[in-house]
């Protein structure tokens, strides 16, 4: 003993060290978990706690006893100390102390003594479980024991009189109470009865005997001893009758019942069976026969009963018992379920942790039925919640550990057969005391960066007392807001701040706090975070243990139960079932939580799911359960029966089975009856086994009429047979020792698309002709071959085409080949051949006689919606009898378009019915249909058309060109922009955003932005800065969640807009009479060449700046000169007609403002391929300048005043991500051109401004100051650029814009307006974009050309265009009526292209 507790002082201090050396590399990893079987992650000091041992020994088991009897119910647990041993009944504990008949033995088993049990009192009868304590450490409790006391005898039936023939089987029934059924035996004339290998009892008590003889005749009786006075059932005869001439019916005396029995046991299923002659019993099992000689397991009792030993899984399934005299075969079946009793494949281990950490106690068991799992702390029922969880089915999840979660932990697993237990014991350890050293200060900066709806990023920096950091690891502690217990999450490496905390419950405030260690300890924490997660959609979860069992050959029923996440009340639940191979998905509402569907097909797969749905609509659907309704008898029969006259004495029977859909089960064969027709009584029988598709009959009379048919076999019956078929043997046999001789004659009809071939057979009758080979083809008889039966003296040949030559052979054919080849040709008539068919008849009375009358169309047609891809069409048909039964050849052609696009071609089918299931449609889409009857080549015309659109589908395809773009002055703000998807199969009701920093994140660690409606756009707000997002979104119909798009990451800029980085987007719109800004000596234009509004700068040399300066004038000069001589040409009555014009404008204005603030219009000249930077000379201050937008129409559009200036950019950039067109590039982007740019010609004077407007010809520079001076724009108001690709600006805000007419191509300067107060601002990262044309509505389209000259192929900052204002409606229309029609367009031409050669040469020279 001394050297054994050595040896065990030795083994401790070995695992004390090695659980040090454990817990040094567990230290070493930041975020470890808890410690498994028996290794302490770190000492608390100088005494390490290591696991007790701590178990039982023995368990109680099911126990059977009798009234008045003892029982013992056996437990021994293990312990050091030794436990104490307390016992529950029904989960009570027994007070044992007091109790006279129950008594605990010394070695913990419970002792029960005369056993009592009454109709009314059963006091010791229930389940019994044993507790073990040990004090200080905890408390185990074993698995369940049902004790059972047989109750008093009771018959639930007894013997009866009965007869049999000899050599039979008897059965009496003597069935009593389950548990009594081994107290059961048998007298014999008040004689016991013993039992052999001819008699038997079954186990429900029933007496068999097989193979009776005349000494088993006499009076039976049963008698039950269990323990009291026996009890006799009453006696009842057995008489043994001799042979009889009459032939009883084959019946079952005993058939079995389905049974459920455990691995290990044994099963009788009972069949006996009665008859004469005396039948022979034979087993399958699903659909396999039994070989029951050669196995060990398997025995075939007295009487058929069949008897499996040592049952396995593998012998669950149903078997068939069939029992066959030779005249006639009957047969039953049973199901034999196997159950087992729960083991464990993992049991729970030891744990050791500290307090604040997350453990997990596994457990995996498996049984039949599936086991449930529970489990037990120190004997009480762990009750699962937000910090006890059950996880993965069977795991206990404990969250947040505190000290009192210490002790032992059971996992108890439990079915309909057993129970069984397994336990581990959790150590909760101290904290190891701090070393030496500094330890760091709180964490700074605690912030949330991302908040969900179950899960919150936490970011923070390092302490003040260490910067750097890189060696420090931190852990994250949270807890609920006012719950006491709180959990940790640690990072996952040295040096990392941030850390995702997951499964946290929506609309939930948490409180979190970070602490930093290093390699002294753990340092101080920092201040509380209060977070409350977002709230979340309350939709159900799946429905649990759903279930499916057929319950008929026409029914299943489908169990489940109420979701465990249900989030509020379940209102109702959607079951939704398919038939396998098949597409079409239907549904039902259903209240509970069982349905049973009726109506199903026989022996058909389905697969069912189950829907929750509560007042947010439909939850997570449930996994498919497949299930096949039980076989039945074939409900039609074997289908083309044929006969084939071998010879005199025997014919041929061939046919094919039943459709697949009327089968109802496997075919295991086939009755084939007959019987010669003047004698229809006697009908002979033959059995067919297996798939055998044909029988050779023989014995037959020569020259004789036989009827034949045949009714198909499953394991469940026989099914309806076919109509009686006949045929005649030969009076002699006929010579088939070689082939038939030339057919007699052959003749020909042509048709259009057919010929109808006749013919007549060989001449010589006695050679065997088994039927005819016709041969066709163009120019070639070997095309195609179709043969026929020998009765048939003519063939249609179908689907041919018009005016072609076809060449027809016909060959007589029998068993040794076919015979010489008769040859014939026909030309089908063309298309156009409407003449008359000559009617002749060729030796055959069958010959279809053509009737040009067209048929009546069908009406009455009706399109009923099956599902989103399946319509049914019905019609009547007014040439059929009034009901409606199609008794010859016609058939319906079904066609079918839908108009979406509109070209779309009909598609057609045929139908022999007055319906027809389209399938393969789209989802959400109208369809029309019309029918056509067609009978021989008779067709009617299309009927009237009906409509139907079929039901919606969730959508199959994801929203499409997914964008993210900054909101300008919110750099915190996103606008995600997309399109429809492609396939919504319904209408969109809305979207949901999904967004996450961690693209491989679940989906639902994702956060979710719901969008309501058809909305394309949608803010988010609230991001970090300089942070990548991925950004995911999905479509929603009336029927559901469509696929997810594709991730779009986008990273947040890294400071406010304000700063104006390069990459910003444009911020400023140039408003009303705002001109460019100064910029400063700092500033760089981006490139004018660049696609992007993101251009970078780039430095202008001044020796380039001295030469476009220079450029500039010159080209100002020519212009000028150019167009003063042009406007000398001007004629007296147009100068009239002009300053009449002036006047009316005059007039017209001068109550609006005062003439002294106008300002002389510039002059801006576009041209296609040059560019220049704009160089202001001009002495006045604000110079005339508005961004030019694109004209859409030939619309006046108001301008607006300037009091909208301020929010005329923050709208547009608005627009930008609320609408669903890309406004981010312009026009010149858009068709891979650089943007071009307008150049105003301000170098002149502002007091000689030229003019020339779409409307009125050029006047001198006087005139025209003194027309124009007298004007002024009402409001001062100039126009502000917009992108031509938001085209829904127009009219969903009102931006300002430039008053344009449709004129002459050259003629498309407008006048200038009036400049605004207040300084001027300029967007200098938006490109500008040219004047376009477009369609007006009884206009011609006239361009507008603009002007921009190169600057030695440097790349320039895009420039605005300036449109002015032109004047209002009334006077400008009158304007434009005054000029139209005295204007010379040629002169402006010839001026113009003079004007771009000029420039062409002034490239050429700067160029250079």
């Amino acid at each position: 003993m001394a050297a054994e507790r050595g040896a065990r002082r030795r083994l401790s201090a070995s695992c004390f060290w090695l659980s040090c050396l454990l817990l040094l590399l567990a230290r070493r990893a930041p975020g470890a978990g808890a410690a498994r079987s028996g290794t302490p992650p770190r000492s608390a000091g100088a005494n390490v706690r290591t696991f007790t041992p701590f178990y039982f020994l023995v368990e109680p088991v099911d126990t059977l006893s009798i009234r008045g009897s003892s029982v013992v119910l056996n437990c021994s647990a293990y312990s050091e100390p030794s436990p104490k041993i307390e016992w529950k009944k029904d989960g009570t504990f027994l007070n044992l102390i007091s109790d006279d008949r129950r008594q605990l033995l010394p070695d913990g088993s419970l002792f029960i003594s005369n056993v009592v049990h009454s109709k009314h009192n059963k006091p010791d009868e229930g389940y019994y479980q044993c507790v073990a304590t040990v004090d200080s450490l905890g408390t185990i409790v074993s698995k369940t024991a049902k004790l059972t006391v047989a109750g008093l005898p009771r018959f639930t039936s007894q013997p009866e009189p009965s007869s049999v023939y000899a050599g039979n089987s008897a059965v009496l029934n003597c069935e009593v109470n389950a548990d009594l059924v081994l107290f059961v035996r048998w007298e014999q004339n008040r004689q016991p009865l013993l039992l052999d290998d001819r008699i038997i009892r079954l186990p429900s008590g029933t007496l068999v005997i097989s193979n009776t003889t005349e000494g088993d005749g006499g009076l039976y009786r049963c008698i039950v001893e269990s323990g009291g006075p026996p009890k006799y059932s009453d006696e009842a005869e057995l008489k043994i009758l001799p042979d009889s001439e009459e032939t009883p019916n084959l019946v079952f005396l005993k058939q079995p019942s389905s049974l459920v029995r455990v691995i290990g046991q044994s099963a009788v299923l009972p069949c006996v069976a009665s008859g004469l002659p005396a039948p022979t019993i034979r087993w399958m099992k699903n659909e396999e026969a039994l070989d029951i000689e050669s196995s060990e397991r398997l025995v075939l009792l007295a009487g058929g009963s069949l008897e499996i030993s040592d049952i396995t899984e593998d012998d669950a399934g149903t078997y068939f018992c069939i029992a066959d005299n030779g005249n006639d075969t009957i047969e039953t079946q049973a199901e034999l379920t196997v159950q087992a009793q729960p083991e464990f494949l993992k049991q729970p281990a030891n744990i050791y942790a500290h307090e604040s950490m997350d453990i997990i106690f596994e457990c995996e068991v498996t049984g039949k039925p599936t086991p449930t799992v529970k489990w037990v702390k120190n004997g009480d029922m762990v009750i699962p919640s937000d910090y006890f969880k059950i996880v993965k089915e069977h795991n206990l999840q404990v969250l947040g550990l505190v000290k009192s979660d210490e002790g032992f932990y059971q996992c108890i697993a439990e079915n309909d057969v057993g129970n069984a237990q397994a336990g581990a014991q959790l150590i909760i350890l101290e904290h190891a005391p701090a070393t030496a050293g500094p330890l760091p200060s709180a964490p700074r900066d605690v912030v949330a960066s991302l908040v969900s709806t179950r899960f919150i990023k936490l970011t923070w920096r390092t302490p003040a007392s260490d910067p750097h950091g890189d060696n420090l690891t931190y852990s994250v502690f949270y807890t609920k807001e006012g719950i006491a217990r709180e959990r940790v999450e640690n990072t996952s490496r040295p040096g990392e701040m941030q850390v995702t905390i997951q499964n946290l419950m929506p609309a939930t405030v948490y409180i979190f706090r970070v602490v930093a260690q290093n390699k002294h300890g753990s340092g101080e924490s920092s201040a509380p975070l209060r977070v409350e997660t977002q709230p979340e959609v309350q939709l159900p979860g799946p429905a649990p243990n759903i279930r499916a069992y057929a319950a008929s050959p026409t029914s299943i029923t489908v169990t489940w139960e109420t979701p465990v996440s249900g989030n509020g009340e379940i209102q109702n639940y959607k079951l939704y079932y398919m038939e396998k191979g098949t597409d079409i998905e239907q549904d039902v509402d259903v209240s509970s939580h069982s349905y049973t569907m009726h109506g199903l097909k026989k022996y058909t797969e389905y697969s069912f799911r189950v829907v929750a749905y509560n007042k947010h609509g439909p939850g997570v659907s449930t996994q498919d359960v497949a299930v096949r309704t039980l076989s039945d008898v074939p409900s039609a029969a074997p289908q083309n029966l044929t006969l084939e006259v071998r010879n005199s004495k025997s014919i041929i029977i061939h046919w094919q089975p039943p459709s697949l859909a009327t089968q109802n089960g496997p075919i295991t064969g086939y009755k084939i009856r007959y019987r010669k027709a003047s004698r229809k009584s006697d009908v002979t029988e033959t059995l067919v086994t297996g798939t055998q598709l044909s029988q050779l009959i023989e014995g037959l009379d020569r020259g004789t009429e036989y009827n034949f048919r045949v009714a198909a076999l499953t394991v469940n019956g026989t099914g309806p047979a076919t109509d009686w078929l006949s045929a005649e043997t030969f009076e002699s046999d006929l010579d088939e020792t070689r082939v038939p001789e030339v057919p007699s004659s052959l003749h020909v009809r042509p048709l259009v698309t057919s010929i109808v071939v006749s013919w007549t057979p060989p001449e010589n009758q006695n050679i065997v002709v088994r039927g005819y080979a016709i041969g066709y083809g163009i120019g070639s008889p070997h095309a195609q071959t179709i043969k026929v039966d020998y009765k048939q003296r003519y063939y249609t040949i179908e689907n041919l085409d018009p005016s072609s030559h076809y060449v027809i052979t016909l060959k007589a054919f029998n068993n040794v080949g076919e015979g010489i080849p008769l040859y014939e040709s026909a030309v089908t008539r063309p298309h156009t051949d409407t003449s008359e068919v000559d009617l002749f008849v060729i030796n055959a009375p069958y010959t279809p006689v053509p009737d040009p009358t067209p048929m009546m169309p069908p009406v009455g047609v009706q399109a009923s919606i099956l599902s989103h891809d399946t319509i049914r069409i019905t019609w009547a048909d007014n040439s059929l009898p009034k009901h409606q039964k199609i008794t010859d050849s016609r058939y319906y052609t079904v066609r079918w378009k839908t108009n979406i696009p509109a070209n779309t071609k009909y598609k057609n089918a045929n139908a022999t019915t007055l319906s027809y299931l389209v399938t393969g449609l789209k989802p959400n889409t109208l369809y029309e249909f019309s029918v056509m009857v067609t009978k021989g080549r008779r067709s009617s015309t299309w009927s009237m058309t009906a409509h139907g659109t079929t039901f919606e589908l969730v959508p199959t395809s994801p929203p499409k060109d997914v964008t993210v773009v900054s909101k300008e002055g919110k750099p915190r703000t996103i606008i995600v922009n997309w399109q429809p998807p492609s396939e919504a199969n319904g209408k969109i009701t809305g979207y949901i955003i999904y967004y996450s920093t961690d693209v491989n994140a679940e989906i639902h660690d994702w956060v979710i932005e719901p969008v309501v409606g058809n909305r394309l756009t949608h803010q988010i707000q609230e991001l970090t800065l300089d942070t990548p997002y991925y950004f995911k979104i999905q479509a929603r119909n009336s029927k559901g969640m469509g696929p997810m798009s594709e991730a779009v990451q986008f990273r947040t800029p890294k400071a406010d807009s304000s700063d104006k980085m390069p990459n910003d987007q444009a911020s400023g719109s140039a408003g009303k009479g705002s001109r460019l800004p100064d910029l400063g000596h700092d500033y760089k234009p981006p490139m004018s060449g660049s696609n992007s509004p993101h251009g970078s700068p780039s430095p202008l040399d001044s020796n380039m700046l001295l030469v476009i300066i220079v450029s500039v004038g010159i080209i100002t000069i020519v212009v000028v000169v150019i167009i003063a001589v042009f406007c000398t040409r001007r004629t007296t009555s147009h100068q009239k007609k002009k300053r009449a014009a002036c006047k009316s404008v005059n007039g017209s204005h001068k109550y609006k403002g005062n003439s002294k603030d106008v300002k002389p219009p510039d002059l801006w000249i576009h041209h296609e391929r040059l560019e220049l930077k704009p160089i202001d000379k001009s002495p006045d201050p604000n110079p005339i300048m508005t961004d030019t937008p694109i004209p859409r129409n030939s619309q006046d559009i108001t301008p607006v005043d300037n009091s909208m200036d301020s929010n005329i950019h923050q709208r547009r950039n608005s627009y930008r991500g609320h609408e669903s067109e890309d406004s981010m590039s312009t026009l010149a982007g858009r068709r891979g051109m650089r943007p071009k740019m307008m150049m105003p010609f301000d170098s002149q004077p502002p007091q000689q401004s030229v003019r020339n407007t779409p409307s009125t010809d050029t006047m001198p520079a006087s005139s025209s100051q003194t027309c124009c001076t007298d004007h002024q724009d009402p409001e001062g108001a100039t126009s502000s650029s917009y992108l031509a690709s938001s085209q829904e600006e127009d009219s969903g805000q009102s931006l300002p814009t430039a008053h344009v007419r449709p004129s002459h191509p050259l003629k498309s300067f407008a006048v200038p307006a009036i400049p605004p107060p207040g300084p001027p601002t300029y967007d200098p990262a938006l490109p500008s974009t040219p004047l376009l044309s477009q369609q007006a509505l009884n206009h011609h389209v006239h361009s507008v050309k603009t002007a921009s000259i190169g600057t030695l192929g440097r790349s320039r900052p895009p420039m605005p265009v300036v449109v002015p204002s032109a004047p209002e409606v009334q006077e400008t229309t009158r304007m434009l009526e005054d000029s139209e029609s005295s204007y010379e367009p040629d002169e402006l031409t010839k001026e113009m292209a003079h004007l771009e050669g000029l420039m062409k040469d002034l490239n050429a020279i700067t160029t250079a």
